[in-house]
């Protein structure tokens, strides 16, 4: 009896708590059940590839195979193109070439108003160069776009040296800062817009009339409204514009080179890659990754600010190899062409989509990342970093000093810098494939690494950077300025003799010599490069931009119009 009562309060106590615990679980139940239903279904990222698992062993496991941390290429030389030792840049003028104070006429002034990023900025630069020997007018120097979407307020001579530019070009072109005064008043000038890919009659019958009536003429967004197809003198004149008069002004020049030597300290070779994984670029390529819904409402979110943007089937698209390959799908095609983990990566990029996420696999392969913001402090990028123009400058710098160069996308930097390396000496550029990667990373599963890696190198030849891989004439002249490059025979016939003498016969060689290995994987379709219209002053501003068939326009050129570029803020 005592018993019972001592154990009465616990029990007591027990029964009154009985209700609070029950609560407690109902609440954890609703609270389980509503996380469950924010949860994104199981299927939310269709169609994409299978991911590579990454681990800390000897190799790196993926599904169907295991990526070496080694390259494990010894077939030939990863840090230099073969047969270049025999090519060199060519761009002196003929001496039929006449000495600007010949031929230009005194009442003759062309003004340019260029549009775009740097790199655009830079091929209007240098075809307006051209355009006024085609006038014979003197060139004003151009003006530089700070309307776009940078809003960038650097002129010319924040980014050039202009003295150097006016001296060095004084025998081709007359070039003065401004425009005179004409009875005590600036010249007043017409302005109008040449034709895409105009060419020497084009402008003579064109805008010379308005040249002769006027005396003053502006050209506005002035990007790529000069023909590839001209006079070898002319071409050679764009050479000597691009890859001699444009030479960057002394502190970014001070900052990139101070770049480039502490890439040096950290190894002997590096790459350069230029990722192009922006928002933008996605956004605008109309591709799609596997993002599933997230994805699709973000890009068509920024998708949106190109109102006249056609865009075509996304699995289209990858499939023509018209997306720019994942992070980790360009680390897999460097490890395979033969790239070690130990080597490392300068990244020229802008903001990648998806952030370290979309990063994680490309650094799990090469740990030894970095960027300007990595090697250099925020104080030392300060005097750059309000001028999206001035940073691409300094990754233009590194990308074109370093041992190798790795495009993701056919865009104005990546044209101007495979010409300018092709000239300076044809230091490995390498381009994907990205139509025939593209197949074989979707079924990468199914097969073996050493398959895999084997079809890698396969369908890369003829997009490494190697003299003679692309055709004379063919594809944008900024990206193969075939006229200015030159072949130096004897000596390459005598490396050749003495090498049979010494009975070691260099195969490779002796293959690249009797056959010259092109990119036929190019056709026009695949092309991003633009073809040769004939573009008319009355048609539509879609048509103007290249867009009007949704193929024939590259990725990373803008409109002409007033809308944003499409070229990230610091990977132009």
């Amino acid at each position: 009896m005592n018993f019972h009562r001592r154990r009465y309060p616990y029990y007591n106590r027990l029964r009154r708590l009985l209700p609070l615990v029950i609560a407690v679980s109902l609440s954890l139940l609703i609270l389980f059940a509503f996380l469950s239903f924010l949860a994104p279904p199981p299927g939310d990222s269709d169609r994409l590839p299978p991911r590579v698992r990454y681990s800390s062993n000897d190799a790196i496991k993926a599904t169907g195979f295991h990526i070496p941390r080694a390259g494990g290429r010894s077939d030939r030389d990863i840090w230099r193109s073969r047969n270049a030792e025999f090519f060199f840049g060519c761009s002196n003028a003929s001496s039929k070439f006449a000495n600007s104070k010949a031929v230009t006429r005194n009442d003759r002034y062309l003004v340019i108003a260029t549009s775009g990023g740097l790199n655009q900025q830079r091929t209007g630069i240098v075809d307006a160069v051209v355009a006024a020997r085609i006038l014979n007018a003197t060139l004003v120097v151009p003006k530089l776009d700070q309307k776009s979407y940078w809003k960038d307020a650097s002129d010319f001579s924040h980014i050039f040296d202009v003295d150097w530019f006016i001296s060095f070009l004084s025998g081709d072109v007359r070039i003065i800062k401004q425009l005179p005064l004409k009875g005590g008043r600036t010249w007043s000038t017409s302005r109008m817009r040449a034709p895409r890919k105009c060419n020497e009659r084009c402008y003579i019958n064109r805008v010379l009339p308005v040249l002769l009536k006027r005396h003053a003429v502006q050209l506005n967004k002035f990007d790529y409204r000069l023909s590839n197809k001209l006079s070898d003198d002319l071409q050679k004149l764009r050479c000597r514009v691009n890859y001699h008069a444009l030479k960057f002004t002394d502190p970014i020049l001070t900052m990139g080179n101070e770049l480039v030597r502490r890439m040096r300290l950290r190894s002997k070779h590096f790459i350069a890659l230029h990722l192009r994984y922006e928002p933008d670029m996605l956004a605008f390529s109309g591709c799609y990754y596997g993002g599933g819904d997230k994805e699709r409402r973000e890009l068509a979110a920024i998708r949106r600010r190109w109102k006249t943007l056609h865009i075509n089937n996304p699995e289209k698209q990858r499939r023509q190899g018209r997306c720019p390959l994942t992070p980790e799908e360009v680390g897999l095609m460097l490890r395979a062409l033969g790239y070690g983990s130990d080597v490392h990566i300068y990244v020229a990029s802008g903001e990648v989509y998806g952030g370290e996420e979309s990063l994680a696999p490309l650094k799990a392969l090469f740990p030894h990342f970095y960027s300007k913001d990595t090697i250099a402090t925020k104080e030392e990028l300060e005097p750059f970093s309000s001028y999206s123009s001035r940073m691409a400058a300094l990754d233009f710098l590194v990308c074109d000093e370093s041992d190798v160069f790795v495009t993701n996308n056919n865009g104005n930097m990546a044209k101007i810098l495979a010409g300018r390396r092709r000239y300076l000496g044809h230091k490995p550029t390498v381009r994907p494939n990205a139509k025939k990667l593209y197949r074989l990373f979707m079924n990468k599963e199914n097969t073996t690494w050493e398959e895999f890696s084997s079809k890698v190198r396969s369908f890369q030849r003829g997009f490494m950077g190697e003299p003679k891989e692309v055709r004379a004439g063919r594809g944008e002249f900024h990206e193969n300025p075939s006229t200015c490059i030159c072949e130096d025979t004897e000596a390459k016939a005598k490396a050749q003799l003495e090498s049979r003498k010494l009975g070691k016969k260099n195969k490779s060689t002796n293959k690249d010599a009797a056959v010259t290995v092109t990119n036929d994987d190019q056709t026009e379709e695949d092309d991003p490069d633009w073809s040769e219209p004939d573009y008319e002053e009355e048609q539509s501003d879609l048509q103007d931009r290249g867009l009007y068939n949704g193929t024939s326009l590259d990725y990373d050129d803008p409109s002409t119009s007033d809308e944003p570029e499409l070229e990230a803020m610091l990977s132009d």
